[in-house]
């Protein structure tokens, strides 16, 4: 029987994460790049001392992790220490990804790759597409909602990241969360893996 590897993305405030857990919820294995890198970045983790060689001292927070704060800042600001950032990060999570997929024994690895489409090297590590998509407008209430966030600081973020259209482009498959229930929204993504998983077996 045939495994498939999907590449689950889409922009912040899209409800990435809700479609990712009613795949699981389906048998799914989910590996979140997001999660490694924060483990990897954490106190004892194994980006932390290439960080710190790659940005001094002044990258490393007081508890032993990565001053996520500070670097976010300033691969907000300058996008030369974002590639070198992600120049360190990217071969570590890649080579997680692996480690954990290789472990797998699910029909569907979906793997939540936020910068799917902006880092352009995990196309060729997946076997489909599949893109969390709702109107920028969505995209700011939903974020602006969240504790710690405004509007403004949403729209930074969108900003940074792949358009609407580059990622609906990439896409194998498209799923809509704009002005929709969850019960809508599941009904969305059991039809797409009901497809899915016939194709493979």
């Amino acid at each position: 029987m045939a495994r498939l590897r999907i590449g689950l993305t889409g922009g912040i405030g899209s409800g990435k994460s809700t479609v990712a857990a009613m795949l699981v919820a389906r048998g799914a294995c989910l590996v979140d790049t997001d999660a490694i890198a924060r483990a990897m970045t954490a106190t004892g983790g194994t980006a932390v001392g290439p960080i710190r060689l790659a940005f001094g001292d002044a990258a490393i927070a007081m508890d032993g992790s990565m001053d996520r704060s500070r670097m976010r800042a300033a691969a907000f600001a300058d996008a030369t220490v974002r590639r070198r950032l992600e120049a360190v990060l990217h071969p570590l999570i890649g080579a997680e990804v692996e480690r954990l997929t290789a472990a797998s024994h699910a029909l569907v690895d979906v793997l939540d790759i936020p910068l799917l489409v902006e880092s352009g090297h995990w196309r060729a590590r997946v076997d489909r597409v599949w893109v969390v998509d709702c109107a920028e407008t969505t995209q700011l209430a939903r974020v602006a909602a969240r504790p710690g966030w405004s509007v403004e600081m949403a729209r930074v973020v969108i900003a940074q990241q792949a358009s609407r259209a580059a990622r609906r482009a990439a896409a194998d498959a498209v799923i809509d969360n704009d002005v929709i229930s969850l019960v809508e929204l599941d009904a969305e993504v059991q039809a797409l893996w009901g497809d899915t998983v016939a194709s493979v077996q």
